[in-house]
């Protein structure tokens, strides 16, 4: 590695007088991505990481490795429709998962492959929705990232295309009317009708009529007058009366929450009665049986509870106040109400099925429905995550996952409360025999405020002896931490990799994430989002002071959000650790508003256009706190060209700060190296399987490289 040269860029002086900061800039010629001096640069830098990554030992094995775990599949739980059942499925050598169905006589078949869509694999399944008949169903796609996304209308039972390209259409919730005529469903307003520059933004909830032009024949049902970031959700309930919509702001977790009756006064104009409005909560609204609205709320409970208002009761104005709510299920002060479903029980009693989250691992409890007492638990294989469960009739689905356990299907029969396998992955399952290759615990440290942080630790099998007695081992430790989105222990072949080459894999729980529920979220936001960072490092010294690992053998990734906060780490204590693996990352916290979706995480961060909120970006932005001569781990900056969420300038531009503080010849045992590599083709999210391999082998080569991990063949 003695040869590894840093590519020089160009030090502009380029100063922002932001209220009384003086902020500089001196890399901002790298925000055109397209310039010639900045083509030239990624050139250079995709040299450098060649050069470093792709003769290091172990890569073979990682390669095959990868390909051998993601080749297990997954299979999806069923959606029933009608007499017809949808599910997800990728087999083993398939580059995306596949929807298949089941028609009324048993016959499977495949209804939509992306690959046949694309051979080139660029393009990804984003969503898809069945009418209540299971005649017709909706589906998304969207190809290199592309954030606009298209909407198709499907003939179930021919396969023939109904309707579509409709247009700007990213992740638009679905709601059919009876009969699979119309839908509701989100669209962006078209170019010409917004302000430049907020083309992205500006959604509405639209009905739209199967066969029509969107364009010219679509309804706009609600928010006429919304707020340029808001984004929208709507329901419609099994008896097509009524009409449900929530509206978010940006990406804050707090919404407001109507509803209309469509039955009585039509699909396409019906007045909106305000359910909760302007005020600081979450709530998921869902119409059941006899006319009973049930609230998934953390109004007054920061973990979560389940409350109720009949639907009767719907007079005047408004529903009735949250102080008229009826308590189901309250609040459980150590675990978050994740999601709930209703189910047929035995003699006509229906049953509720619980999904609570106890400090990141699930559980999931039967309740009666008319009360909301617990009834009994339903058993899960072990300490990992349950998906949504889907139910009809007395028959639930749940997923169950754990670190070293791919996903499988479960059925939970309300007649007999028997739990069984009903699907199993489509593969080998990992390690000898199915035995897993490690073991999982949690443990807990303080926060430099004392908060209790609790940590996920996953080490190979008898590597977890008494404290003080431990052999330190290279260790990667992931976080993200923000916009309430919580770190579960879900299969990941990475983690299976790593362990099994053995090395110690953590996830620190820190604030800014759901794990712990609202309050959790709402501490590492604003002007508290240096919580969230104190609780990583917190994290790593007490993966160093109990063994675990040391300083030299420690790396640190995150991505997105998590991206920052690994940002955030290797700046404020360099001395910490070894390496750094930042993928997706957003790092310029001063102009992180002006791209990509950066307008909407205002309330996330705050924004620089507030004096104080500019203070609270500025005390932590990576970006601006990198400083000449400090020794740095060595970084692998990692993003997508493609990617409309979060903009790759923030990446570029860090690595020539890094690059430039460091200076052009980083450490022989390559401490200080900074890597910055460009996928083209995909975006923020999915991609195909060998995009995913290729991906893990250099971020995974690179940190066993830098923690001293001897991978095997290596």
């Amino acid at each position: 590695m003695t040869g590894l040269r840093h590519p020089a860029a160009r030090w502009q002086e380029v100063v922002d007088h932001l209220f009384e900061h003086r902020v500089a800039d001196p890399y901002r010629w790298l925000e055109r991505a397209g310039s010639a001096e900045t083509l030239e640069w990624l050139a250079a830098q995709d040299a450098l990481r060649h050069a470093a990554l792709d003769d290091l030992p172990g890569r073979d094995w990682l390669r095959g490795r990868m390909e051998e775990l993601l080749s297990l599949g997954v299979t999806g739980p069923p959606v029933w429709r009608g007499a017809r059942r949808f599910f997800m499925r990728r087999r083993p050598g398939q580059e995306h998962a596949v929807l298949h169905v089941v028609d009324p006589d048993g016959t499977e078949r495949v209804l939509l492959d992306p690959t046949a869509l694309d051979p080139t694999g660029r393009t990804t399944l984003d969503a898809w929705h069945p009418d209540r008949e299971g005649r017709r169903l909706v589906y998304q796609v969207s190809t290199g990232g592309d954030d606009g996304s298209l909407l198709y209308v499907l003939d179930v039972g021919s396969g023939a295309l109904l309707d579509g390209p409709v247009s700007r259409c990213r992740q638009s919730p679905i709601a059919w009317l009876p009969g699979g005529e119309r839908f509701y469903y989100v669209r962006r307003l078209p170019a010409h009708a917004v302000p430049p520059g907020e083309e992205r933004y500006h959604r509405r909830v639209f009905l739209h009529r199967v066969g029509t032009d969107p364009d010219a024949d679509d309804h706009l049902v609600f928010g006429h007058d919304g707020p340029r970031t808001a984004s929208y959700t709507a329901g419609v309930s099994a008896d097509g009366r009524w009409l449900t919509v929530t509206r978010t702001m940006g990406a804050v977790r707090r919404n407001d929450v109507w509803i209309a009756d469509i039955a009585r006064h039509g699909h396409e104009a019906p007045p909106f009665v305000p359910v909760q409005t302007g005020v600081d909560a979450h709530t998921n609204a869902v119409v059941g049986p006899r006319g009973t609205l049930y609230l998934h709320t953390d109004l007054g409970a920061p973990r979560g509870r389940l409350a109720t208002v009949d639907l009767e009761e719907l007079d005047g104005p408004g529903a009735p106040p949250p102080e008229a709510w009826k308590e189901l299920v309250p609040e459980d002060p150590q675990a978050r109400l994740d999601h709930f479903t209703l189910v047929d029980g035995p003699d006509d009693r229906a049953l509720l099925l619980v999904v609570r989250s106890r400090h990141a691992v699930s559980e999931i409890t039967v309740h009666d429905l008319e009360t909301g007492t617990p009834l009994e638990t339903v058993p899960t294989p072990g300490l990992g995550t349950v998906g949504e469960i889907r139910a009809t009739g007395h028959e639930a689905w749940f997923t169950y996952t754990d670190p070293f356990t791919p996903v499988t299907v479960f059925r939970w029969d309300a007649t007999d409360r028997s739990t069984s396998v009903w699907a199993t992955v489509p593969g080998q399952r990992p390690g000898p025999a199915g035995r897993t290759v490690g073991t999982m615990r949690q443990i807990t440290c303080a926060s430099a405020d004392g908060t209790p942080v609790r940590i996920t630790v996953l080490a190979p099998h008898g590597e977890d002896p008494p404290e003080g007695r431990r052999r330190p081992r290279p260790a990667l430790l992931y976080g993200y931490g923000g916009f309430g989105l919580s770190c579960t222990p879900v299969y990941n072949p990475e983690v299976v990799a790593w362990v099994e080459a053995g090395g110690v894999y953590a996830v620190a729980h820190v604030r800014g994430g759901g794990e712990e529920g609202a309050d959790w979220h709402r501490s590492g936001t604003r002007a508290r989002k240096q919580k969230s960072v104190d609780d990583f490092h917190a994290a790593a010294e007490a993966l160093c002071r109990q063994g675990w690992t040391t300083p030299s053998r420690l790396v640190i990734s995150g991505e997105s959000n998590g991206g920052l906060l690994v940002g955030a780490a290797l700046t404020q204590r360099p001395g910490l650790y070894r390496a750094a693996v930042c993928a997706a990352p957003v790092l310029d916290m001063v102009r992180y508003e002006h791209f990509g979706l950066g307008a909407s995480w205002t309330s996330e961060y705050g924004s620089v256009a507030v004096p104080e909120e500019l203070g609270w970006v500025l005390a932590y932005s990576p970006y601006h706190h990198v400083s000449e001569g400090t020794d740095y781990p060595a970084v692998l900056l990692t993003v997508s060209a493609g990617d409309a969420v979060v903009d790759p300038l923030h990446a570029r531009k860090m690595c020539a700060a890094l690059q430039h503080a460091v200076g052009p010849t980083p450490a022989e045992d390559g401490r200080g190296l900074t890597l910055l590599r460009v996928e083209s083709g995909v975006g923020h999210g999915a991609r195909a399987m060998t995009r995913i391999v290729e991906l893990s082998v250099d971020q995974l080569s690179f940190a066993a490289w830098q923690a001293g991990l001897a991978l095997p063949g290596g």
